[in-house]
């Protein structure tokens, strides 16, 4: 496995090495050595599985307390997958990132704990799998608002279309009212 450094120092790309033939491929796609050689000493307690269709816009979900770290990978489609700093602490607080994640490419994305995620479903549809640090906890979780002009966040939305969204995600909290990690 590669690993790049984003325009977020902690938010990291992960390539893996694929071999692949006639037959198909084969790859790793997660591995403790190469995530402790990058300082990332993270315990995984949950995976996750999503399908969404083609213009579903999913996020930006955080829990501020059971933060969760998750190391993304999409296994079928395309996505656009996006992390906001929101640790009042950092110097790239209120700081988003966007990497374009598919079957194809097959990257994974590591978005540590004090960060808001989500992603838009730029092909026909996509399935999603992540690993999380921590368990989920809807009595925990938040949503940042997706288009707050505050994150500037340049989602690939063709013009004149809008993205679907879960009623929570239309109620998020802009950036100046939402909780955020000290």
């Amino acid at each position: 496995m590669k690993l790049s450094h984003t325009s977020l120092p902690d938010v990291l790309l992960f390539t893996p090495r694929v071999f692949g033939d006639h037959r198909g491929f084969f790859m790793e796609t997660w591995r403790e050595d190469v995530f402790a050689q990058a300082g990332i000493t993270a315990r995984f307690v949950q995976e996750n599985h999503s399908k969404s269709g083609r213009g579903i816009l999913r996020g930006l979900h955080y829990q501020r307390q059971q933060a969760q770290g998750k190391f993304i990978r999409v296994v079928a489609g395309e996505i656009f997958d996006v992390a906001v700093d929101l640790r009042r602490h950092s110097i790239t607080f209120g700081q988003w990132v966007g990497v374009t994640l598919s079957a194809d490419n097959k990257l994974g994305l590591w978005v540590p704990p004090g960060f808001a995620h989500g992603f838009y479903v730029t092909g026909d549809g996509a399935e999603v799998s992540y690993k999380c640090t921590a368990y989920y906890a809807p009595e925990h979780e938040h949503s940042l608002l997706w288009n707050d002009p505050a994150l500037g966040i340049e989602w690939p939305i063709a013009p004149g279309e809008a993205p679907i969204l879960s009623d929570k995600d239309r109620k998020a909290s802009p950036l100046a009212e939402a909780p955020c990690y000290d």
